[in-house]
């Protein structure tokens, strides 16, 4: 990787006032990296557009300076240039107040009027560090942007986007592009913010890379830089014991679809054996419908610990087409109890929203759990904050690794880390496709891949399988598809 995404660390607002404020105490002048920053913007806008009709919108702070910087490049270029502002000239202060006063021009009043006949719009009024929802002639201002449909480029973060949590306060505006600087925030990659920011480029304005060795940020935007290096892959003298011997647990014969989905998935992605273990009225469907996939037949939760006590088999998933109750329970905590990598899925965590405090004391760090939103609720409760967030203090709360799915998915592991998963199209809102990413956990475990890394490479390969297909996608496909993502990892090992 080159330039300033190579790591793929994302920064929280405060972090990035930490950076900021690091770089300053290094000798950078501030206004030297507000200058650069307009400059990136400019750039960015003199390369995708060509001269017209070009309002910068201005706040009161320092993402304001960087509008004044670029309205002042893009007017020495030869571009019409209007400026607006929130608030006085007069009371702008430090580096905002420098780039201001070298504006030579009339500083117009925010209002949506000053947008007339506008066809580009730079939105520099709030940056990331928002807290409070946008109103007043603000809101008004920016609503009418949206109205004009004037092209739209946001400098850090589209105004009205929470930079830490990506939701809309209040109102935000939506962007064509996006230019951030250094790195992006969680706010550029959790949803809505993510897809409020349009096309997002990350700028290099002169800040040191090493000044995240101190920050020493725990969030990282999911990409296979950072668990290539922990997957597995087949050598001349592997077997398919050696490649991971995976158990999935199935319900009763009406529900087997969701285990079959799953137990595909763990084969394509690399276990070399997978056992659906299935009560006896099962036993024909799936016999009648599984290949390369075993069945086993349990009559009982001392069957199913017998199966994968076996030395052989390296990791289990439960929960797919279950049912909700005490026979998933008993099985659930019967797998747990061997203390072996294991997947929580779907029924196997709603049988403990009564109790997940029974849950949370089986598991161990080599389980994933695996909740959409209905799920983490009815385990986790109504824990405050961002996706982000509530994932982070669920990993730590009950001692695993939470995968919370979702179009913004996020893996959050007991010590902090945490991804935040950026290439899962829409065509992924499709049923089944859980079972088959919690079968691709399940896969990536069996071959002894650490928790974390198994999680967030499962998320990344589904949505990249998914990617490579489009429209019309439904769950059967992405087990086709997989061996495409893994090849394409597998070849940025150098």
């Amino acid at each position: 990787m080159s330039g300033v995404d190579r790591d793929h660390h994302l920064l929280s607002v405060d972090e990035m006032y930490a950076v900021d404020a690091a770089a300053i105490a290094s000798g950078v002048p501030g206004i030297q990296l507000m200058e650069s920053a307009g400059r990136a913007v400019a750039d960015d806008i003199r390369i995708h557009y060509t001269p017209r009709s070009t309002v910068v919108l201005c706040g009161p702070g320092n993402n304001g300076g960087d509008g004044f910087v670029v309205a002042r490049l893009l007017e020495a270029a030869g571009w019409p240039v209007q400026v607006a502002l929130l608030g006085d000239r007069a009371k702008l202060a430090g580096d905002a107040a420098l780039a201001a006063a070298a504006w030579p021009h009339q500083v117009l009043d925010l209002a949506a009027e000053v947008l007339v006949d506008a066809d580009l719009v730079i939105d520099a009024v709030f940056g990331a560090g928002l807290t409070r929802a946008v109103d007043g002639i603000a809101r008004q201002t920016l609503e009418a942007v949206a109205a004009s449909g004037a092209r739209v480029v946001a400098i850090d973060i589209p105004s009205g986007v929470d930079g830490n949590t990506g939701a809309a306060l209040g109102y935000a505006v939506q962007a064509d592009r996006c230019v951030t600087f250094f790195r992006k925030k969680s706010g550029h990659c959790l949803l809505p913010g993510r897809a409020l920011c349009g096309v997002l480029r990350v700028a290099d304005i002169g800040i040191t890379d090493r000044v995240i060795e101190s920050i020493r940020p725990m969030t990282w935007e999911n990409h296979p830089d950072l668990w290539k290096d922990a997957m597995r892959w087949p050598a001349s003298e592997s077997h398919k014991y050696t490649r991971g011997f995976a158990v999935v647990v199935s319900g009763g014969a009406e529900t087997t679809g969701a285990p079959r989905l799953a137990a595909r998935a763990a084969l394509r992605a690399g276990a070399g054996v997978v056992s659906v273990a299935c009560p006896p009225d099962a036993l024909l469907v799936l016999a009648a419908s599984l290949t390369a996939v075993m069945t086993r037949v349990i009559h009982d939760v001392e069957d199913l610990q017998t199966l994968a006590s076996d030395r052989r088999c390296t990791a289990s998933l439960i929960g797919p087409g279950n049912g909700v109750g005490d026979i998933t329970r008993r099985n659930t905590l019967a797998l747990l109890k061997l203390e072996k990598p294991c997947v929580i899925d779907a029924d196997a965590l709603s049988v403990f929203g009564d109790a997940p405090n029974d849950l949370f004391a089986a598991l161990n760090g080599n389980c994933v759990l695996t909740p959409h939103d209905g799920e983490f609720a009815r385990v986790f409760g109504a824990l405050p904050g961002s996706r982000l967030a509530r994932a982070r203090a669920a990993a730590a709360n009950c001692g695993a690794v939470v995968l919370l799915k979702g179009g913004d998915t996020v893996v959050a592991s007991p010590d902090g880390r945490a991804t935040i998963t950026t290439n899962a199209p829409p065509d992924l809102a499709t049923a089944g496709a859980g079972d088959v990413l919690a079968g691709i956990v399940l896969g990536l475990l069996a071959q002894g891949i650490p928790a974390f890394e198994a999680a967030s490479a499962a998320a990344w390969l589904h949505a990249d399988a998914a990617r490579r297909f489009g429209p019309g996608l439904i769950a059967e496909d992405l087990s086709d598809l997989l061996p495409q993502s893994l090849r394409y990892v597998r070849d940025q090992i150098s």
